[in-house]
């Protein structure tokens, strides 16, 4: 599925989904309303998007037979606050190699899934829990906080936030991301000796003559 390989998904988490943002010149970006349940937890994979009817789980549960292993999961409510996923489905995708969960609806169990220390990215946490008797897609391309989500399209998560980056583009952000990070220690090597971010920026015009 993904046109990019595990070496190359490590690289774009050590670059940061920041640093990947700035340098895709795309509208990648999450909703920030969406965000790590657990400061630290990280991911980096291609994406595998479903649509689950509001307030209902069974998308999860089908998903985690159909996956393909090392993806994370892209889930879209339609923003509708339930306790979605908990310890069992958490159990369930780590067996199925799923690699993290990233949705816009809401969580539960949170002591018992941080324990497992698997990644999830979330509106929030919600004890009310969800019925099981439809779905909207699994699999298929979905719009997610208004960002269009592929499977395959490289996902990246981190305390910064998320960035969904095309598959046919990764390759190239990877590459822009390696190039801004070096651009960027340079800058900062100049700045520790003194220079100024107005002179490095070229915004010395701006000074109170």
């Amino acid at each position: 599925m993904p046109t990019f390989t595990e070496k190359q998904a490590f690289q774009a988490l050590k670059l940061g989904s920041s640093t990947l943002y700035e340098a895709s010149g795309l509208d990648c970006a999450i909703d920030p309303s969406i965000s790590n349940i657990w400061r630290g937890m990280t991911v980096a994979a291609p994406a595998y998007p479903l649509a689950c009817s509001p307030g209902d789980n069974l998308a999860l549960h089908i998903a985690l037979e159909k996956v393909p292993r090392g993806c994370v999961l892209v889930v879209s409510t339609d923003n509708f606050i339930a306790g979605y996923w908990g310890e069992v489905l958490t159990v369930a995708a780590i067996a199925a190699g799923v690699k993290g969960l990233i949705i816009d609806g809401g969580v539960r169990d949170i002591a018992a899934v941080l324990k497992h220390n698997f990644p999830i990215f979330a509106c929030g946490v919600a004890v009310r829990g969800t019925i099981k008797s439809s779905y909207r897609s699994i699999g298929q391309p979905i719009s997610f906080t208004g960002i269009p989500v592929a499977a395959g399209d490289l996902v990246v998560g981190d305390d910064d936030g998320i960035v969904i980056i095309p598959a046919a583009e990764a390759n190239r952000v990877i590459a822009a991301g390696e190039q801004r990070e070096i651009k960027e220690r340079a800058m900062m090597e100049k700045l520790s000796h003194g220079s100024s971010t107005l002179e490095l920026m070229g915004l010395s015009h701006w000074r109170e003559k």
